[in-house]
């Protein structure tokens, strides 16, 4: 299982959100680029990175911490926020981005998603971000109908590299992942599934492998909160 440090760009900084709002952001890095190194460092294979901003505003807002980032740091990353056309798919692939993370836009455009695992086999990933089992878009703020695993399995066919599956009310809560529902989401699609929302501690990555099921996980304020020893964790998980 592969642990994906998260860095959530936020106004340029390193920042952990409570549940999704942006007005309960502490800021943990005003270097995003220092921060991505320090978790290269530490042994990381992978980085999950967020526009936050970007989120809101439908197209990419955080654009140069995230090049910072891929120029300082050669581990692959994926990232999620804002990326919602061909155009800005390709633009990202073109920078050195391993892995575009769409979210808003499988919900209202699928065939957009579609078009994009054709077009960049391997390099196309889902987002799904999920409140009690509905998906919610637009950097979390609205809510839809439409149920998490219905959305996954929409893309059984389509190619994607991944799932990243969000529980929203776990997420900067240091709570523990919904770990019974991405369980389930990953038993449900052939796809893998990356969990994320809530994971602070090496136990719950534990409990996440030990799933045999689930791909990945993504931790942010516990990896900044020392909750979990970066090195450590990744030791347990190769082990």
């Amino acid at each position: 299982m592969i642990l994906y440090p998260a860095i959530d760009l936020k106004d340029g900084q390193a920042v952990r959100l409570v549940h999704g709002d942006m007005d309960r952001a502490t800021v943990f890095n005003d270097d995003p680029a220092a921060q991505a190194r320090a978790f290269v460092d530490a042994g990381c294979e992978w980085l999950h990175l967020v526009d936050l901003n970007g989120a809101f505003a439908g197209q990419p807002v955080n654009a140069a911490p995230v090049e910072a980032i891929l120029k300082a740091c050669k581990v692959p990353a994926q990232l999620g926020g804002g990326i919602r056309d061909m155009a800005t798919i390709e633009a990202w692939l073109d920078k050195g981005l391993q892995r575009v993370i769409l979210g808003t836009v499988a919900v209202e455009d699928p065939d957009l998603v579609r078009e994009a695992a054709r077009a960049f086999p391997g390099h196309v990933a889902v987002g799904i971000d999920a409140r009690g089992g509905k998906v919610a878009t637009k950097g979390w703020a609205t809510e839809t109908d439409v149920d998490a695993t219905d959305l996954a399995r929409s893309f059984e066919d389509a190619g994607v590299a991944a799932i990243i599956y969000t529980d929203i009310n776990r997420d900067g809560a240091m709570g523990g992942p919904n770990i019974p529902a991405t369980q389930a989401l990953a038993e449900a699609v052939n796809i893998p599934v990356i969990a994320s929302g809530g994971v602070s501690s090496l136990a719950d990555l534990t409990a996440l492998k030990d799933t045999g099921v689930i791909a990945g996980a993504i931790s942010g304020r516990a990896l900044y909160d020392g909750a979990i020893d970066l090195t450590a964790a990744l030791a347990v998980l190769k082990g």
